[in-house]
């Protein structure tokens, strides 16, 4: 097979963003550009590489293996990069993901601890819902995820080989209210009192599911505020603009003028906080960032 180190990092980038117009976008490539490369990909392999579905693209069997071997390849050329030009990290590097939440609950913590622990780990972060994570683990654009799921708790994603999970913690599901407003002074709230209440959520699109408003709320919810930062969406909610669902984990860190309910007359809605990577022997410093994690619970 004839393949480019440049093929190697489209195929990475398809994977990661589930499309060829956001791997352009990302790339800095025209779609047409990515769109040959893809092609090239495929004739270069002699089979199909990439699955076209009415909510993005997947890798086939035979594009997962080749993202495989890419993956060890693209770090490869890294590596030699950098002791061609004596730029050698002191460091052992992590790339860590979170789920939208999780930065403000666990990163502060987790960071503090590791570099009381390890000093010689150097951790980078990014923020994305729990599919593009895991999408972007399966790309080797990251190296360990913490994510999130509920039950009844399904692997995170059919590819193979599986992921592997480590639980970190089970948290409640809670409505965040203005301290201020209607539901001042309450501990809870029946679902039915949220039919008709103003939400607050982060943008859903084909692939990504709509956060933000109870899961169980009967009919239509009445979305009048959309914002993925959780400081904006909790600012709003303590300027009595609206309701949102989080964690309640996330009771430590709220601003002033929000409260949280428990909500009654629906099942518990429990999320479970998981860290993830790829099967194999961890390196050490993953190994020590997921300790790290681990211990905030």
């Amino acid at each position: 097979m004839d393949i480019s180190s440049t093929g190697l990092r489209v195929l990475r980038q398809i994977a990661e963003s589930g499309s060829f117009t956001a791997a352009a976008i990302r790339l800095g490539y025209t779609q047409s550009a990515v769109s040959r490369q893809a092609a090239s990909l495929e004739r270069s392999a002699g089979t199909a590489l990439f699955e076209r579905r009415p909510d993005g693209v997947r890798l086939t069997p035979a594009g997962l293996t080749l993202l495989r071997h890419a993956r060890t390849i693209l770090d490869c050329l890294t590596t030699a990069e950098r002791d061609l030009t004596g730029t050698v990290s002191r460091t052992e590097l992590v790339r860590l993901g979170l789920f939208l939440s999780a930065g403000a609950a666990l990163l502060p913590l987790s960071l503090t601890r590791l570099a009381a622990t390890d000093p010689q780990i150097t951790v980078t972060t990014t923020e994305g819902t729990t599919p593009s994570l895991i999408r972007a683990l399966r790309a080797g654009s990251i190296d360990l995820a913490v994510l999130t799921s509920r039950p009844p708790h399904r692997p995170l994603d059919g590819e193979s080989p599986r992921l592997h999970v480590e639980t970190v913690a089970d948290t409640e599901l809670v409505v965040a209210v203005s301290s201020t407003g209607e539901f001042a002074g309450r501990t809870t709230v029946h679902v039915d009192e949220l039919v008709d209440a103003p939400w607050i959520a982060t943008p859903a699109s084909n692939a990504e599911p709509l956060l933000g408003v109870w899961p169980g709320l009967p009919g239509r919810p009445d979305i009048v505020h959309c914002a993925r930062d959780w400081l904006t969406k909790l600012q709003l909610v303590a300027g009595g603009f609206g309701v949102t669902t989080v964690p309640s984990r996330l009771s430590p860190v709220l601003p002033p003028g929000v409260s949280l309910l428990h909500v009654e007359g629906a099942p518990p809605e429990i999320r479970r906080v998981l860290v993830a990577r790829l099967p194999g022997r961890p390196t050490p410093a993953i190994t020590a960032a997921t300790r790290a994690i681990a211990s905030t619970t």
